[in-house]
């Protein structure tokens, strides 16, 4: 069983002291491929050094809509600059993430995060490469903007919408992420969509350090815990693990054209 891990922050500070064996753990656990997104632009070289030196990592470039407080309007041609060297070297970079807008967060600059949204939306559009969107409360207005700046697709990550708003993604070419939510019985909503969405349609990811399963009991999150998330997910499903590993590897694999190989 090849999985792939479509959104772990596995340059993150959390991992500073043991990243290599974090890796080694979740390759040993089947973990093929595990893709990982910037956050801010102090965030890209640290991204870039862990996929250079960590064996099937794969980059995303982007700033976060909880970070666009700290970007200024240079970031967008900065953002630009690096991605036009990064695409120059075969798979070094495979999407434009984490971007997005976050609606939770209490007194966030929503203007601010919009303006940074569409601008990056433009750039994944010039350059052609799928989106790692980031979408808590905000799903709506995300869509709204995907509709008028149309790109390659790619993953809405850590879903929570609705069906509807799931069969919109869908519709616009998108894969849905979903992680260790699944694994808390009070999260109906969440483990009925990954139940009954199309198959097509799914990703597995941890996000890892954070958004533990429940299992771990608030600790630190790491890419290994994807098997036992996709398991959860195919006893949903009511298939085998075996068909549930295909199935969600191939996804991302189509939703991330330039992802690598897990061969």
């Amino acid at each position: 069983m090849l999985l792939v891990d479509t959104h772990c922050h596995l340059a993150a500070g959390e991992f500073a002291d043991d990243r290599a064996a974090v890796a080694a753990a979740a390759r040993a656990a089947g973990v093929a491929t595990i893709v990982v997104p910037a956050v801010d632009l102090a965030s890209f070289a640290a991204v870039s050094e862990c996929c250079a030196v960590v064996p099937g990592c794969a980059a995303a470039y982007g700033i976060h809509p909880l970070y666009v407080s700290q970007a200024g309007e240079g970031d967008m041609r900065l953002l630009r600059e690096w991605l036009e060297q990064a695409m120059s070297v075969r798979r070094s970079v495979i999407a434009l993430g984490e971007i997005g807008l976050d609606f939770h967060v209490a007194g966030v600059d929503v203007e601010r995060q919009e303006y940074f949204f569409v601008e990056q939306l433009r750039i994944a559009r010039d350059f052609g490469l799928p989106v790692l969107l980031h979408v808590r409360r905000a799903v709506d207005r995300v869509l709204k903007y995907l509709r008028r700046v149309p790109v390659p697709g790619g993953i809405a990550h850590a879903f929570n919408g609705s069906r509807q708003q799931a069969d919109e993604f869908i519709a616009l070419g998108f894969r849905l992420g979903f992680g260790g939510a699944l694994s808390f019985g009070r999260a109906r909503h969440i483990r009925q969509l990954a139940a009954t969405l199309p198959l097509s349609s799914i990703v597995l990811e941890t996000d890892a350090p954070d958004m533990p399963p429940a299992w771990l009991a608030g600790g630190r999150n790491s890419p290994a815990e994807l098997p036992r998330i996709g398991a959860l997910l195919a006893e949903l499903r009511e298939i085998s693990v075996d068909e549930l590993a295909r199935a969600t590897s191939g996804n991302a694999r189509a939703a991330l054209p330039r992802l690598l190989s897990d061969d």
